[in-house]
């Protein structure tokens, strides 16, 4: 039986100069390295917006300004958990040098498309390159869909 209440996620899709941030993680489950956008949990008090802002920043060293949101998941994952996931879309704003990214991140990446779409089978989970077609496709929404 899956496990509910859902967890609620955010993740960040950022893209500049045809690359996309990514994050790349051990998976706890399978203990392989996976890619995965900026992601992760919304903090007790803190608002979508703001755990998206966190997360990118906890996970690449990057500050964010979020321009739009991509979308809505519920994904029922492998390990029976079941996540309701919010993905915004952001643009970089700048690196902070010396920024000491989480531990749980092995590396930060800027990767094209096509070395996404290479690295497919290594993603974190189906939401990571559904994220990123939503973007492609042009169907981001306004931020003001979002009351908080």
């Amino acid at each position: 039986m899956a496990q509910w209440p859902p967890h609620v996620t955010v993740a960040t899709v950022v893209f500049s100069e045809g690359k996309y941030l990514m994050v790349e993680e051990r998976d706890k489950t399978t203990k392989q390295l996976v890619f995965n956008q900026p992601a992760g949990h919304l903090d007790p008090g803190e608002s979508l917006s703001e755990a998206a802002v966190r997360e990118t920043l906890e996970e690449t060293g990057w500050d964010v300004e979020l321009i739009g949101l991509l979308g809505l998941s519920l994904y029922h994952a492998p390990n029976d958990i079941i996540y309701h996931r919010t993905t915004f879309l952001a643009q970089p704003v700048r690196r902070l040098e010396n920024y000491r990214i989480d531990p749980d991140i092995s590396a930060v990446h800027w990767l094209s498309y096509k070395e996404i779409l290479a690295n497919s089978d290594r993603m974190r989970s189906p939401l990571v390159v559904a994220a990123i077609e939503q973007y492609r496709k042009g169907l981001s929404s306004s931020l003001e869909l979002i009351y908080e």
